[in-house]
């Protein structure tokens, strides 16, 4: 049976959790709450955890190298398991999305993701599925750099859970429909 590999992007630490960089962890540790059992374990520089959604075999990868070299990790777990890239689907967050907005695509440009890019230039394509949540807007004059580092307001952390929750759904939904009725289903909803 063929594997799917989910990818939540993020930066490992304490003083990263809850941050908007770190949204794509956040999804992954939903996805491993419901769908796997078992604990974590240290492989291809990252934790991974094996999942069954609705009878397909996913991967659950949350990559430690730090975002912007994410590539790495994704590489060599994508290699050793010889996941299609149709197979694999990234969960990252994006400053140019409002707040709360999820948006999957089958393929495009890093649009300034530096997790995403160095993903996209390891595999040497950018025929790779993705879910950005939306983080933003960037506020005018701010360094995105230190913009995505920085936590939630009170008033938007109701806004970020129910954005997790639904890209939960979303790649859950992509695992077991695919790719264009997950597209169908959450990008319109909003």
């Amino acid at each position: 049976m063929r594997m799917k590999l989910i990818v939540g992007l993020g930066n490992p630490g304490a003083q990263y959790k809850d941050t908007r960089h770190n949204v794509g962890f956040e999804v992954a540790g939903l996805l491993a709450k419901k769908y796997a059992s078992g604990t974590p374990r240290a492989k291809f520089q990252g934790e991974v955890l094996e999942a069954a959604i609705a009878g397909e075999r996913v991967l659950l990868l949350t990559p430690l190298t730090f975002m912007n070299l994410s590539g790495a990790s994704v590489l060599a777990a994508r290699d050793f398991y010889k996941i299609e890239l149709p197979d694999t689907l990234t969960i990252c967050d994006d400053f140019n999305l409002p707040l709360g907005k999820l948006r999957l695509r089958p393929k495009g440009s890093a649009g300034g993701q530096r997790g995403l890019e160095d993903i996209l230039r390891r595999l040497g394509t950018e025929e790779l599925p993705r879910l950005r949540l939306g983080i933003g807007p960037l506020p005018p004059g701010r360094d995105a750099a230190g913009f995505v580092l920085t936590r939630f307001a009170k008033d938007e952390q109701p806004i970020v859970a129910d954005a997790v929750q639904r890209a939960a759904e979303a790649a859950a939904a992509w695992a077991q429909q695919g790719l264009e009725a997950a597209m169908n289903a959450y990008n319109a909803e909003q």
